[in-house]
């Protein structure tokens, strides 16, 4: 394995670095913060210059490159401010369309999300059905040639801006296997009885759209089914072991942004009529936090790259998506502790951090679902 990125990935990830360094406004941000709103402006910029869906083919409207330059991305927008890597899951749940969908649904729907004219939501939880996805109950019944579909979901990113839902429904609850029992649609949010309603007051992650999405006899073509019907569950799986990774360069990027922003502080502040910096247990707190944010990136890389090679692991992916997580909360809790009173208070971006990065330990597989796909793995 080579340890090295290509100059190209160097390139890609200095260019990541500038443009989230441009557009970051701490002013700005607190307010989007304060006042839950999604930056579009944002969000039509990084589509323009081709971070949104990067790793798709050219024919789709992607780069044709690898997860592991969508990952450097991630990373990048990530330790600038967790808040901008939401402008890139704006294609979050159409992974399964390129995944498994045909060519003529490839076509419609995932060049309009490169290009900043669309966004997707992937519509998979409900109120009684999260890390079981087999509890879904939001049905969809074939009446002809549409599917008629009745349920309610919960916590779905994009809920309110996207112009469509990859949809997980119970369409065959009689399979003899709970496994057949599911299947993905595809449901435009202008159709009559799709019902959104936003979420607020979360703690963190407030410039991301979250919501509650019910659906009242909603009809779809049955050309909206992705892939084999009672496939849902299958790909729904994979599509979330892929995307554990980019919770992954999410936390890895906040830590080691954080810890930077840290250092900078600890050099400063003085205590005692000296920088804080200069007490041993604060260097070797830092010196441990560095280890751990190199440990995780090193972990990251490797899954991405295995990807890319044709070799994709769940397990690693699991690992990685659960480490860099519980890692990314530890660093930046401590990281706070060492501002003192300031960390506090949301004049510092610490704050802000603090709250947000709770959120992937929670989502795309919360940190007790990862350790069970790891154990499973080990004791196979």
């Amino acid at each position: 394995m080579e340890f090295e990125l290509t100059e190209e990935q160097k390139d890609i990830k200095n260019a990541a670095r500038e443009f989230a360094e441009k557009e970051y406004d701490e002013n700005r941000f607190r307010e989007l913060d304060e006042k839950e709103e999604f930056p579009f402006d944002i969000w039509k910029k990084a589509c323009e210059l081709g971070f949104v869906g990067m790793h798709w083919p050219e024919e789709y409207g992607g780069q044709g490159l690898g997860y592991l330059d969508g990952v450097l991305v991630m990373e990048e927008f990530a330790r600038v401010d967790l808040g901008l890597t939401f402008t890139l899951a704006t294609i979050f749940g159409a992974d399964i369309i390129y995944l498994f969908g045909n060519e003529e649904q490839k076509q419609k729907y995932l060049p309009p999300l490169c290009k900043g004219e669309w966004i997707c939501g992937g519509a998979f939880t409900e109120p009684d059905a999260g890390t079981d996805l087999l509890a879904a109950k939001t049905t969809a019944v074939l009446d002809g040639d549409e599917w008629v579909i009745n349920g309610n979901k919960m916590f779905i990113t994009n809920g309110t801006i996207a112009n469509f839902f990859v949809t997980l429904c119970l369409t065959d609850p009689d399979a003899q296997k709970r496994s057949r029992r599911h299947s993905i649609i595809i449901v435009e949010t202008d159709r009559p009885g799709v019902e959104r309603s936003k979420i607020h007051g979360k703690m963190g992650i407030r410039l991301s759209d979250t919501a509650e999405i019910t659906f009242k006899d909603v009809r779809v073509p049955k050309e909206n089914l992705v892939g084999e019907r009672g496939a849902g569950a299958r790909q729904t799986l994979t599509f979330f072991d892929i995307g554990r990774l980019w919770v992954a360069a999410q936390a890895v990027g906040a830590a080691q942004g954080i810890l930077e922003k840290t250092i900078e502080h600890v050099k400063t502040r003085q205590t005692f009529g000296m920088p804080v910096a200069w007490n041993q247990d604060i260097q070797f707190r830092l010196a441990k936090h560095a280890t751990w944010i190199e440990a995780c990136r090193t972990l990251l890389y490797k899954a991405a790259w295995k990807i890319d090679k044709g070799d994709f692991d769940p397990t690693l992916s699991a690992m990685v998506k659960w480490y860099a997580a519980r890692m990314a909360v530890e660093v930046i809790d401590d990281c706070l502790q060492m501002h003192g009173g300031y960390g506090y208070i949301n004049e510092y971006p610490i704050e802000r951090a603090y709250r947000d990065v709770k959120v992937l330990e929670i989502y795309e597989g919360v940190r007790e679902a990862e350790l069970m796909t790891i154990a499973r793995s080990l004791l196979a």
